[in-house]
């Protein structure tokens, strides 16, 4: 591993005065002054160190698409290296990645507020089923019918647990979707899952039935790794708030899943996670693992994480059925952040409602993530679809792109259920690729100290569009530019509460008919919640998927068109080959 980048030194010499950069740092702290410190003995003793001249405030100017003249950079030198120094305390405070910064995103308008009112969770009849001859034929089954088995005493929790731990060993390093078995703790959650029911303590339809989780969700006493080499032997003493809420519902932890390195993709330390459809095609990321490995059949269900397309790309690429919530619905909380401002768990499941009664009991605030809100869920199965006004993103359909013959078709069903489609436009006049830089910096921040150590090397991507250097570049982005484009997050913000003020579900391809950034990335840092379901499979016999947007808190809404679109469809339940019993 090689040393840190940060040099005691500028250039590796001393400044004009033989003071050092690290020397006068040790000074200006040593002072107790802080910012308080008199400017003009602060500048001196900066220009002293000579850290900072106009010739690179020059070259600098570049980077910040600006031009000063001759004069202004003489003036703005001494400010700049007293910001040098400044750079410099700080970067003696070790700040954890689970320390947020002292401001809040809330998705919504200033006069939006979501209602707090929660009603009782209505869902689907149990239905009807016979353990098989086989267990592992049930690997396949959403979590509803699996319910269903444990609840009837059919079958016992250990019993799926072992049978999926079975499948896990088998199939999970053919997928490359497994990084850690929490055999030990799976069994024990099991073993107290079948006395609690056997002596009529059923917790509800999570109990005893076997999960996993994306591996950058903490949980006491195994390795929480985020994908990278770096990180690949860290132990976190915690469990993450959504892995305390599913052990309060029952529910039995048996994997940590993979994720592309550090939520980028499908590639982590140990290789790339595979589509259970295409084995040589990687399952695209970054909840690779637990989307590959749901379709596979290995768990019940997986949680994700989204920050921008990480639940929905793996799901239309694998096939799940995927649920990104509302920014602020589940508690991030142990969980390891990119972006605090858009980073989202959400559900990959086998049925929209499978995600629905995930997240039904790992939604609201814990008090410590500042972000989360106690907000109703209220899933209602039976809900009357007429009573729900549906859109969807005319353009989008229309315009030529891959899977437009699926897409079209999925409108056709819905119209076939008696659902009114109302054409609508997104909000088209902002530059939104040019928006990325709130997620480029705000990530460089949350692995800075990888990048002033040198370890960022040790990451497996290192192309241009790769983490590492993304952090790198991302040091140059102006403070103010990234104040600037979260002002125009506001106006989309708007904009999209506005469109969205006619329907409450809006259909759409699930990359825009191939215009990601008008779909994707708008309701990523919108904070609008998706579900995306398959709805078809192309030539090659990969999945594709048609995708739900919701109003702001309205996840039920996404989540009971999903469903009514499933109960006619049969897209969710087919098997990929290769992993069938």
């Amino acid at each position: 591993m090689k040393g840190s980048r940060v040099s005691s030194h500028v250039g590796g010499k001393s400044g004009p005065g033989g003071l050092d950069r690290r020397t006068f740092v040790a000074w200006f702290s040593a002072t107790g002054l802080g910012g308080t410190l008199f400017p003009g003995v602060l500048w001196a003793r900066a220009q002293q160190a000579g850290i900072v001249n106009k010739e690179v405030v020059a070259e600098a100017e570049k980077v910040a698409g600006l031009e000063f003249s001759d004069a202004e950079r003489e003036m703005m030198v001494q400010g700049l290296n007293s910001d040098v120094a400044a750079y410099d305390m700080l970067r003696t405070v070790d700040i954890p990645n689970s320390v947020p910064p002292a401001f809040v995103f809330r998705p919504g308008s200033e006069r939006q507020e979501p209602a707090v009112a929660s009603r009782p969770m209505r869902v689907s009849p149990a239905p009807t089923v016979a353990r098989p001859g086989n267990l592992e034929e049930v690997a396949f089954w959403p979590v509803t019918h699996l319910a269903a088995l444990v609840r009837a005493h059919q079958v016992t929790s250990v019993e799926l647990t072992e049978m999926y731990l079975a499948r896990l060993e088998r199939y999970g390093p053919r997928l490359e979707a497994v990084i850690t078995l929490t055999e030990d703790r799976a069994l024990s959650l099991a073993r107290r899952a079948d006395e609690e029911i056997a002596a009529g303590r059923y917790r509800g339809p999570l109990h005893g039935i076997p999960w996993g989780a994306k591996d950058l969700v903490a949980v006491k006493g195994y390795p929480t790794t985020w994908g990278a080499r770096p990180y690949a032997d860290r132990l976190l003493d915690v469990d993450a708030t959504v892995v305390e809420k599913l052990d309060d519902a029952g529910a039995v932890l048996v994997a940590k899943l993979t994720l592309g390195a550090l939520a980028q993709g499908d590639v982590w330390f140990g290789g790339r996670t595979r589509n259970p459809w295409k084995i040589d095609q990687g399952s695209s990321g970054s909840s690779a693992g637990s989307a590959a490995s749901t379709v596979a059949g290995l768990v019940g269900f997986a949680l994700g994480t989204e920050t921008m397309g990480s639940i929905v790309s793996p799901a239309s690429r694998c096939g799940a059925t995927g649920h990104r919530p509302t920014f602020g619905h589940v508690s991030r909380t142990g969980a390891m952040a990119l972006s605090w401002t858009m980073d989202k768990i959400g559900v990959l499941g086998r049925s929209a409602e499978d995600c629905a009664l995930v997240l039904d009991a790992v939604h609201g605030a814990d008090g410590v993530d500042p972000a989360a809100r106690s907000v109703g869920f209220n899933w209602d199965a039976a809900r009357d679809l007429s009573r729900l006004r549906v859109g969807y993103f005319e353009s989008a359909f229309q315009a030529d792109h891959q899977g437009k013959a699926l897409d079209d078709a999925s409108l056709q069903v819905l119209r076939g259920l008696g659902v009114d489609l109302v054409p609508v436009e997104l909000p088209g006049a902002f530059p939104l690729s040019a928006l990325r830089i709130i997620l480029s910096a705000e990530a460089a921040a949350a692995f800075d100290e990888l990048t002033r150590s040198g370890r960022d090397d040790l990451l497996v991507q290192q192309r241009p569009g790769s983490w590492p250097n993304t952090f790198r570049t991302a040091r140059l982005i102006p403070a103010v530019e990234y104040i600037q484009a979260n002002r125009v997050r506001t106006m989309v913000m708007r904009a999209m509460g506005t469109t969205m003020e006619g329907i409450d579900v809006l259909a759409t391809p699930s990359f825009g008919g191939g215009r990601n950034d008008s779909v994707l990335l708008m309701t990523n840092l919108t904070g609008h919640p998706a579900t995306v379901v398959p709805n078809g499979f192309t030539e090659e016999g990969t999945p594709s998927s048609i995708s739900f947007i919701g109003r702001l808190w309205g996840d039920a809404d996404t989540l009971r068109v999903a469903k009514a679109y499933q109960d006619v469809t049969d897209f969710n339940r087919r098997v990929p080959p290769l992993f069938a019993v």
